[in-house]
């Protein structure tokens, strides 16, 4: 990447106007608070946690071919789960990769915010985002970190295939009880949970309800608290990022939730990254179905 700051600040607004003009129709999305609703039909391309390798992203792009298929007009969506940077070196250069996209199709990707791009009271630790920036931009960077964090509180908070699935970074919102919690949990917190868990939780096995999380925010979750979430989306399946996975991805709670990671190596050391490549349209009783759309790297 050789954009100089200046570039990539203007960057980071073009995207912010974007996102922020982002609600009602836009395109076949709709759009209510920071919640997604796509339509059961064509194809959607999911990344899980990047945070920084490039070369993983490169490979999920050129693989999918998610460019050609976006300009060749066809109807394919690329969602991201969030975690973009921290982690990895290229942290800016991913940044970058993924905000060009959205400024050159954005009716067509979907960035979503991960716990790296929580708020301020939720930021993960160590936090190593302004290291790379001032790597790349000296002198310049808190300007352009100012501007990317103006940036993470407009990313969508998930993506809902009507009768499908559910995609999210992190976890279930466990006092949830209505859609709205999900539209607008950025406006609830930090009065309530729905915002910290959504970034944050995860689901561990022969639990019921929640438990303490030892990442000291978000919460543990058990099948009950999956079963209970999906029931009220009416979908069959979580998909979710937030937790490394040696092979890349990982099924819980009896196939409800799938879990997929697109980094691969240090500081994780997983033996491969995932993305997922779905055809929406194809009907699911749980995300086990999915597994053949997973492709590692």
């Amino acid at each position: 990447m050789k954009a100089g700051s200046k570039e990539f600040t203007q960057l980071i607004e073009g995207v912010l106007r974007l996102l922020v003009r982002e609600q009602g129709r836009v395109g076949n999305l709709r759009i209510t608070g920071r919640l997604v609703r796509a339509p059961p039909e064509g194809e959607a391309i999911v990344v899980g946690d990047v945070h920084g390798d490039l070369e993983g992203l490169v490979h999920v792009l050129g693989s999918s071919d998610f460019v050609g298929k976006a300009l060749g007009g066809e109807d394919v969506l690329l969602v991201f789960l969030g975690d973009y940077g921290d982690r990895g070196f290229y942290s800016p250069e991913v940044y970058y990769v993924t905000l060009r996209l959205k400024e050159m199709f954005p009716e067509k990707v979907v960035l979503m915010r991960g716990n790296h791009e929580g708020p301020e009271d939720l930021l993960a630790q160590p936090h190593d985002l302004p290291s790379h920036l001032s790597r790349k931009f000296s002198g310049e960077w808190p300007k352009v970190y100012k501007k990317l964090r103006e940036l993470f509180d407009h990313l969508q908070t998930a993506v809902l295939v009507e009768g499908q699935c559910i995609m999210l970074h992190g976890g279930v919102p466990s006092k949830a009880s209505t859609i709205e919690d999900l539209a607008y949990a950025h406006e609830k917190h930090p009065q309530e949970s729905h915002l910290e868990e959504i970034l944050w939780s995860d689901p561990r096995e022969n639990i019921k309800g929640t438990l303490f999380s030892p990442r000291g925010a978000g919460r543990l979750f058990g099948q009950d608290v999956t079963n209970r979430f999906l029931e009220m989306l009416h979908v069959k399946a979580l998909i979710r990022g937030h937790e490394p996975s040696r092979e890349g991805f990982k099924l819980n709670h009896q196939g409800r939730v799938l879990t997929i990671f697109s980094m691969k190596g240090p500081p994780y050391y997983n033996d491969q990254g995932a993305y997922l490549q779905l055809n929406l349209s194809e009907k699911i009783e749980d995300a086990r179905q999915l597994i053949r759309r997973i492709r590692t790297f």
